[in-house]
C-alpha cells in the first residue's frame, strides 16, 4: 500500500532522504517494533513534539504508552533534576535512605494517599511496570499460602514470567518459551456482550468447590486495558470484583501502571468507585519524565517481607525519585489538574464520536485514554500511517489491533488537541475512503 503525506500545519514539510539506518539493522535486535512504524531518527522532544534529524516536528499522541503525561521534558520537572544533578546528588541508592527518597515519600503521602483516605505500603520494586507486578503477586501468594492469580481477557500485564502469565495475548505469551501457569484468565466486563455478567459467573465458578477453579491468591484488573483494547470495565463491576476478592479470601490488585497518573482523570483510575484495593501497581508516569520507577502499594498489614526477600539492583533510582516528586507539587497540589484532565477527556469523547458516527465505528476509553475501534487491525495500520506521514505519532491496541488509541499528554492545549485530532479525522477519512494514494488537502 502507498500512502502521500497528508499536509498539516503542525510542522515543517522538509525533503525527507532514507536515513542511514545501517547501524540499527547490523546491531539492534530484530525485536524492535515502533521504529518499523515510524522510520525517523528523533533528536529533541519538548511539551508534546517530537523532532527528527531532519527537520520534521511529530505531535505526540503515544507519550511513550503513557509514561509521558506531562508531556516531553517539562521545564517543571527537568529544572528539578538539572538542580540535583549539579549539587551531585545521589543518582543510585539501592534501599538506602536519601533526601530524594524522603521527599518523595513525603509528598506522595501528603499530596496523594492522605487527601484519599489511603494507607498504603510503597515498595520500591525494579524499574519497570513488570516488575510491580510480579512483587505484587509474589506478595501475595506469600500472605494467602494460595498459588493461583485471576487475571481476566484481554489483560496485558508485563513480559517477565509471573506477570506474563496474566497476560492475556497470545503473540506475548509464546514468547515465554515453558508453560505459563498458575494463573486463570476468566472473563472481563464485557467479554460476553452486555447481556453477561461476567463477574457472576466468576463468583459462581469459586463458590463451587467442583469447578476445578482452585482457591486464588489474588484477583488482577485493570480499570481499562490500556493493550487490551481500551475496554473499559465499569464501577459495579469492579465492586463486585472486589466484594468477590474479599469473600473468597483473596487479595484484589488494581493494576495502575498505564492507567494511573491521571490518564484516566484522577490520580488513580479506581478513585471514586466504591472500593479500595489491597495492592495498586504503579510505573510509567510515576516519574513524570520517563525516567524508570515502579511502585508497589499495599496495605500495611500485607507487609509481611524479610528484609531482602525481594529486592532489585535498580529499585532506588533518586533522579526519578526527584521528577516524580517535583511532578506532584506541580499538578497535584489540588484538583485544578484533574478538572481539566475531565473536561479534555470529554472533548476527546466528543470529537472521536463524531468521526465513529461519520463511520458507523465505536469508541472505548475513559478519561484522556481513549480510541477508535475501526474493526481491523489492516485499517488501523493504515490510519497510524497516514497520521505518521502528517505528523502524529499515534499507535493502536487490542486483541488484533484494531483500536487507534490516543494517549496525549495531558497538558495539551485545546488548540494542539484539536489539531491532533483533525490529523486523525482527516487520516481515518482517507483511509475509510479507500483512497489511500490521494493525498488530502
Amino acid at each position: 500500500m502507498t500512502t502521500t503525506t497528508i499536509t498539516s500545519r503542525t510542522r515543517p514539510k522538509p525533503t525527507f532522504r532514507v536515513p542511514d539506518r545501517s547501524i540499527y539493522e547490523r546491531r539492534e535486535s530484530e525485536v524492535r517494533s515502533y521504529a518499523r512504524a515510524m522510520p525517523r531518527q528523533f533528536n529533541k522532544a519538548e511539551d508534546v513534539w517530537m523532532y527528527d534529524n531532519q527537520g520534521g516536528r511529530y505531535l505526540d499522541f503515544l507519550s511513550g504508552c503513557s509514561t509521558l503525561n506531562y508531556g516531553h521534558n517539562h521545564p517543571a520537572l527537568k529544572n528539578a533534576l538539572i538542580d540535583y544533578i549539579s549539587a551531585d546528588g545521589i543518582a543510585h541508592g539501592l534501599d538506602l535512605h536519601t533526601d530524594a527518597k524522603a521527599e518523595f515519600l513525603e509528598t506522595f503521602e501528603s499530596l496523594i494517599l492522605k487527601p484519599r483516605g489511603l494507607d498504603y505500603r510503597a515498595m520500591f520494586t525494579g524499574p519497570t511496570g513488570t516488575n510491580a507486578v510480579e512483587a505484587a503477586i509474589k506478595l501475595a501468594r506469600k500472605v494467602t499460602g494460595r498459588e493461583i492469580v485471576i487475571a481476566f481477557t484481554n489483560g496485558f500485564h508485563g513480559m517477565t514470567l509471573g506477570a506474563l502469565a496474566c497476560t492475556g495475548n497470545a503473540a506475548k505469551r509464546i514468547g515465554a518459551g515453558v508453560p505459563l501457569s498458575h494463573v486463570s484468565h476468566e472473563s472481563y466486563d464485557g467479554y460476553h456482550g452486555p447481556d453477561v455478567d461476567t463477574a457472576a459467573l466468576l463468583d459462581k465458578r469459586l463458590s463451587d468447590p467442583s469447578s476445578g477453579l482452585d482457591a486464588p491468591a489474588a484477583i488482577l484488573v485493570e480499570t481499562v486495558q490500556g493493550e487490551g483494547g481500551l475496554n473499559t470495565a465499569s464501577p459495579e463491576w469492579l465492586r463486585t470484583i472486589a466484594d468477590i476478592a474479599k469473600r473468597h479470601g483473596a487479595l484484589l490488585i488494581v493494576d495502575d501502571i498505564q492507567a494511573g497518573c491521571g490518564r484516566t482523570g484522577t490520580f488513580f483510575s479506581f478513585e471514586g468507585m466504591g472500593f479500595t484495593p489491597d495492592i495498586v501497581t504503579m510505573a510509567k508516569s510515576l516519574s513524570g519524565m520517563g525516567l524508570p520507577f515502579a511502585l508497589t502499594l499495599f496495605r500495611p498489614e500485607l507487609d509481611q517481607w524479610s528484609p531482602g526477600e525481594h529486592n532489585g539492583t535498580f529499585r532506588g533510582n533518586n533522579h526519578a525519585f526527584v521528577t516524580a516528586t517535583a511532578a506532584l507539587r506541580h499538578f497535584w497540589q489540588n484538583d485544578a489538574f484533574e478538572k481539566d484532565i475531565e473536561r479534555k477527556g470529554q472533548l476527546l469523547a466528543n470529537r472521536l464520536n463524531e468521526v465513529a458516527d461519520e463511520f458507523d465505528l465505536s469508541t472505548r476509553g475513559r478519561g484522556m485514554m481513549r480510541g477508535l475501534d475501526v474493526g481491523s487491525g489492516d485499517i488501523a495500520a493504515a490510519i497510524t500511517s497516514a497520521c505518521f506521514d502528517a505528523g502524529l505519532i499515534i499507535e493502536t491496541s487490542g486483541a488484533h489491533d484494531e483500536i487507534v488509541k490516543v494517549l496525549a499528554p495531558l497538558t495539551i492545549d485545546d488548540s494542539t488537541l484539536s489539531t491532533g485530532l483533525d490529523i486523525l479525522a482527516k487520516s481515518v477519512r482517507t483511509v475509510m475512503a479507500g483512497s489511500y494514494g490521494v493525498a488530502a488537502e
